[in-house]
């Protein structure tokens, strides 16, 4: 019997070494963003990993790389379309690169309010848009927001797009984002992100983002002059790796599809209800800020891109024509 005891606790002990104490472990998920903590994708998979971790115990954990850590937001992509991470919270600009698709929705002055862009983003033509992504790799799960951008610059106050001609202005690594400030007489700089020390320097006079990032990264120590242009409403596109997403069971895409999208529409309501209070801090700081600058000059000098060979897709032009009849 004592024989028999011997045996079966070494035959045990042996399971557990081969086994090891990650037999029953929870899944980690990589997660990508470009920005540092406080920032609005990273507010998105904060909550995404909230979410995630309480409704799946013990089953999923969610580690955030954040600030760059990983990457700029074109490489983090390029992570994900290969599985080495699994999810990102992307800023739509850089996926132009990947499909073209995405320009429609960062096509200039497309929305008028936030009505509009939830109405689009969360209807038929944002759908398509993430169903489309999986041609290139990724599975679009949920739009969240970075939100309207803003032009700032440190050599003057622009009021009309006549004010904005031959600033050299930072835009993403995006073909369209650098086609519309061509066409506004600016020069264009794609750089990746962050850019603090570029404006402190003056390698370029200034940049264009929602107000978040003026306070977030502190632009108002280094922008004296910033204009509510609104030019571009700059959503962030919540992704998974298509390749990973495939070899999911169906329960677990669906629990993982409906936490990114309560996250991103929980990011998107804060966003919006913080940028009265961002405003008032950025002029307390000594931004001067030209609330009602002459918006039909600036789309004036924008209304040919619709023509450009960046839309001359069938499916994208198809699409565009779509987006600008449904926010007439």
């Amino acid at each position: 019997m004592r024989r028999i005891l011997l045996i079966s606790a070494f035959f045990s002990l042996f399971l557990l070494i081969v086994s090891g104490p990650a037999a029953g472990a929870a899944t980690e998920l990589k997660l990508g963003v470009v920005t540092k903590p406080g920032s609005a994708q990273n507010i998105v998979a904060g909550k995404f990993k909230d979410l995630l971790e309480k409704r799946a115990p013990g089953r999923y954990t969610v580690k955030i790389f954040h600030s760059k850590s990983i990457g700029n937001e074109t490489e983090i992509l390029q992570q994900i379309q290969m599985n080495t991470i699994q999810l990102g919270v992307i800023t739509g600009g850089p996926f132009d690169t990947f499909d073209p698709i995405v320009r429609v929705i960062n096509y200039p002055f497309l929305f008028k309010n936030y009505e509009q862009v939830d109405q689009v983003l969360d209807g038929p033509i944002g759908q398509a848009i993430l169903k489309e992504l999986e041609k290139v790799g990724f599975k679009g799960l949920a739009f969240s927001e970075n939100g309207f951008r803003n032009l700032t610059n440190n050599r003057r106050p622009v009021k009309s797009a006549a004010d904005v001609k031959g600033l050299k202005i930072r835009v993403m690594a995006s073909a369209l984002h650098k086609a519309i400030w061509q066409a506004l007489g600016a020069n264009p700089t794609p750089m990746p992100w962050p850019i603090y020390t570029e404006l402190e320097q003056g390698v370029i006079d200034g940049e264009e983002n929602p107000l978040w990032v003026m306070q977030v990264y502190k632009f108002y120590e280094i922008q004296k002059y910033m204009t509510m242009t609104r030019h571009v409403y700059s959503p962030h596109i919540d992704v998974a790796s298509l390749n990973w997403w495939q070899g999911l069971p169906p329960a677990d895409r669906k629990l993982i599809r409906a936490c990114m999208v309560e996250a991103a529409r929980f990011q998107r309501t804060d966003n919006r209800a913080k940028n009265a209070a961002r405003l008032k801090f950025l002029k307390e700081k000594g931004m001067v800020v030209e609330e009602h600058p002459d918006i039909a000059s600036f789309r004036k000098k924008v209304a040919g891109l619709k023509n450009n060979e960046l839309f001359a897709d069938p499916k994208v032009h198809d699409l565009l024509e779509k987006a600008l009849a449904a926010t007439r």
